[in-house]
C-alpha cells in the first residue's frame, strides 16, 4: 500500500467523519467567491490550514529512547501524519486519554508505567484505539502476552521503519466497527476488551491468531471472505503466496467454534474461500 500521505489522511478522516464534508465545502464557495482579493485570499488560506491541520491522522507515539522516537517521528511526520510524543508511561497514558489518537506505538519496557499497564489501563477504559506494541522481547510467549493484553500488532526491535509504517497503515484500515467492544453473531460472542469467546454458555480457548481471525469474520458475518483478504487483513501478506496457511488455521477455527452437536458456523465456499454464518 502506498504512503497515506495528506491526502490520504484528508480522506480517511471524511470517512471517520462525514460532516466535515460540509464545512469544507463550504469554504471552498467562500474561497471561489473571494478570490479577487488578496486579503480574502491569505483568510481562507489560514481556514484551509487550520482544517488540514484537523484531518491529519494524529499518532501517539510511548517511547523512551529518544534515538528511536525521533527516527520514527521523522518518518511518519513526512508521510502526512501527525505525532505526538512522550517518554515515559505515565504521561503517555494521560496523553492518550485526553488527545484521543487514531493510532498509538507503545514502547513495552518504559520507566514510570509499563507499556502493556498502559495497554491494558485503556483497555479498561474501553478505549479501542488501536496499538503497536514496540519491543526487544522477541519470543513467542512474549509476543503472545503483548496481544492478550491488549496490543493489536507486536514489532520486535529491531526493526525497519518502513515495516512499522506498513503496521500502522494496516492498523488505521480496520473498519470502525472493530473498536466495538464486544461481537455477537448468532450464539457466538467475542469480548475484545478480556480477549474472550464463547459459543452460547460454552468457552471457546482461542489462540492469538485465532482470535484475530475471528473477530475478522465476525466483523463480516454472511460475508464471503477470499483466502487473499485474510491473508492480507490477517497476516498482513502484501502478496498472495503459494501456502495453505488459511486452511490449516481455519480447520483448527472451525473445530474449535462448531462443536460435534452444534449447527456450523464456519463453511468452506469450495474454490473461492469461507464465510460465517449465524445459523439458524
Amino acid at each position: 500500500m502506498p504512503p497515506i500521505g495528506r491526502a490520504g489522511a484528508v480522506r480517511l478522516f471524511l470517512r471517520r467523519n462525514p460532516w466535515h464534508l460540509q464545512g469544507i465545502n463550504g469554504m471552498a464557495s467562500v474561497s471561489r467567491q473571494h478570490a479577487v482579493s488578496a486579503k480574502s485570499d491569505s483568510s481562507t488560506a489560514d481556514v484551509f490550514a487550520a482544517v488540514e491541520n484537523q484531518l491529519m491522522v494524529k499518532v501517539l507515539l510511548i517511547e523512551d529512547d529518544s534515538e528511536t522516537a525521533e527516527e520514527i517521528t521523522a518518518e511518519l511526520t513526512d508521510r502526512g501524519f501527525e505525532v505526538e510524543w512522550s517518554a515515559n508511561g505515565i504521561e503517555g497514558l494521560d496523553k492518550a486519554r485526553s488527545s484521543r489518537p487514531d493510532a498509538m506505538i507503545v514502547d513495552r519496557l518504559l520507566p514510570g508505567m509499563d507499556g502493556l499497564t498502559v495497554i491494558e489501563a485503556l483497555r479498561k477504559d474501553q478505549v479501542r484505539t488501536p496499538v503497536l506494541v514496540l519491543s526487544a522481547l522477541g519470543a513467542v510467549d512474549d509476543r503472545v502476552r503483548g496481544l492478550r493484553m491488549g496490543g493489536d500488532d507486536y514489532l520486535t526491535k529491531p526493526f525497519a521503519i518502513v515495516e512499522l509504517v506498513a503496521r500502522i497503515e494496516a492498523l488505521l484500515r480496520r473498519p470502525a466497527e472493530s473498536r466495538e467492544t464486544t461481537l455477537r453473531v448468532g450464539p457466538l460472542e467475542l469480548d475484545l476488551i478480556e480477549r474472550t469467546a464463547k459459543r452460547g454458555d460454552r468457552v471457546i480457548d482461542l489462540l492469538p491468531r485465532e482470535f484475530r481471525l475471528l473477530e475478522y469474520m465476525m466483523q463480516r458475518s454472511d460475508q464471503l471472505l477470499t483466502r487473499a483478504m485474510l491473508l492480507e487483513e490477517v497476516w498482513n501478506y502484501k502478496f498472495v503466496p503459494a501456502t495453505n496457511l488459511v486452511d490449516v488455521h481455519m480447520g483448527r477455527l472451525r473445530h474449535k467454534v462448531d462443536g460435534p452437536d452444534e449447527t456450523p458456523m464456519i463453511h468452506n465456499v469450495r474454490g473461492a474461500g469461507f464465510i460465517l454464518r449465524a445459523g439458524s
